[in-house]
C-alpha cells in the first residue's frame, strides 16, 4: 500500500513537472537563438558560400558559372600559390618555435617571488597587442628603413653595414616574423602567467628539500604543469600566424621587389579577390587555407596525448 502511494505521488509530481520542463527547454532554446543566429549568419553561411564560389567562376557583375575543379587544379600548378604557402608554414614555423619559448622564459621570470615592478612588466609586454598594426606597421617600417632606419643607425655605431631590411627577398619574411613573434609575445605571456600561478608551490618546496636545482625544477615541474596551457597557446599561436596578411600589406609596398617572394597565403587571396577580381579562385585559396588549418589543428590535438598532462 505504502510503495502503490508513493508511485503515485511520483506520477502526479512527473505530470506536473513535464509541462514545466518542456517550458524550460523553450525558454532555453529561445536564449540560445541569437547566439546561433548570429553563428549561421556570420560563420557557417559565408563558410558554405565561400565553398560553393570556389567551384564557379565569378563575373565582374557578380553572375556565377560552375567550373567543377578548376579553380583548384589550377593552384596545383600555380607557382605563386606553392610560393605563398611556403611563406605561409615558414612565416608561421618561425613565429611559433621563436615566440613560445620566449613567451615561456619571460613569463616564468615575470612569476618570480620578490619581483619589483611585475604590474608595469605585465602592462609593457602587453601593450603591443592591444596597439593598432596600422601603427606597428609604420613604426617598424621605419625602424627597418636601410637609409634612416634605427636599427641600421645603432649598428652603423657598433661598424656593421645593416642590410635593407624589407627589401631583400630571403630576409624580409624573417624581419615581419619579428614583429610577429613582438606582437603576440604580451598575449602569450598573459596565458602562459595564468598557468603558472595555478601550479601549487608544495611541489617546488619538496623540490627544494630533494636538493633540485632551478633548471631541474623548471624542467621536471614548471613544463610539465604548464604544458595545457603551452598546448592552448600553440593551438591559437599557429591559427593566427597562418592567415597573416596585416603586416605584410603595411610593411610591404606594392613596388617592393621582395614581396613576390614574401607573399602569404592570405594576401594571395587579397589579390586574387579584390585586385585581380578573380572570387572564385580566391575562394579556393581561402577554403585551402581552412583545410591547412583543420589538418595542423587536428595533427596537435592528436599528438598533444603524448606530451599535454592534465592535473
Amino acid at each position: 500500500m505504502v510503495s502503490q502511494v508513493r508511485g503515485m505521488r511520483k506520477r502526479r509530481a512527473g505530470v506536473r513537472s513535464a509541462p514545466a520542463y518542456r517550458g524550460d527547454k523553450r525558454w532555453a532554446y529561445l536564449l540560445l537563438l541569437p547566439s546561433f543566429a548570429g553563428l549561421v549568419l556570420f560563420y557557417l553561411w559565408p563558410a558554405v558560400k565561400t565553398l560553393y564560389l570556389s567551384f564557379t567562376n565569378v563575373g565582374p557583375f557578380g553572375g556565377s558559372t560552375w567550373t567543377g575543379l578548376s579553380n583548384y587544379t589550377a593552384l596545383v600548378h600555380d607557382d605563386k600559390f606553392v610560393r605563398s604557402m611556403v611563406n605561409t608554414v615558414l612565416y608561421a614555423g618561425v613565429v611559433v618555435v621563436v615566440g613560445i619559448p620566449l613567451a615561456i622564459a619571460i613569463a616564468a621570470l615575470l612569476n618570480t617571488s620578490g619581483l619589483r615592478g611585475k604590474t608595469f612588466y605585465r602592462t609593457l609586454y602587453f601593450l603591443p597587442v592591444v596597439t593598432m598594426p596600422a601603427a606597428v606597421g609604420m613604426v617598424w617600417q621605419w625602424l627597418y628603413n636601410g637609409d634612416y632606419g634605427l636599427i641600421n643607425y645603432l649598428l652603423s655605431v657598433v661598424g656593421i653595414g645593416g642590410p635593407r631590411w624589407l627589401t631583400t627577398a630571403p630576409l624580409a619574411l624573417f624581419a615581419i616574423a619579428v614583429v610577429g613573434i613582438w606582437m603576440g609575445l604580451g598575449n602569450n605571456i598573459i596565458i602562459l602567467l595564468a598557468g603558472l600561478q595555478g601550479i601549487p608551490k608544495e611541489l617546488y618546496e619538496a623540490a627544494d628539500v630533494d636538493g633540485a636545482s632551478r633548471f631541474t625544477q623548471f624542467r621536471k615541474i614548471t613544463v610539465p604543469m604548464l604544458s595545457p596551457s603551452i598546448f592552448f597557446v600553440t593551438v591559437l599561436s599557429v591559427i593566427n600566424t597562418l592567415q597573416v596578411f596585416d603586416l605584410l600589406f603595411l610593411m610591404m609596398s606594392k613596388t617592393n621587389p621582395a614581396l613576390p617572394e614574401t607573399e602569404t597565403i592570405v594576401y594571395l587571396f587579397y589579390e586574387r579577390a579584390f585586385v585581380d577580381n578573380q572570387r572564385g579562385a580566391a575562394a579556393a585559396v581561402s577554403f585551402v587555407l581552412f583545410v591547412l588549418m583543420l589538418i595542423i589543428t587536428a595533427v596537435q590535438f592528436r599528438l598533444q596525448r603524448k606530451w599535454v598532462h592534465y592535473a
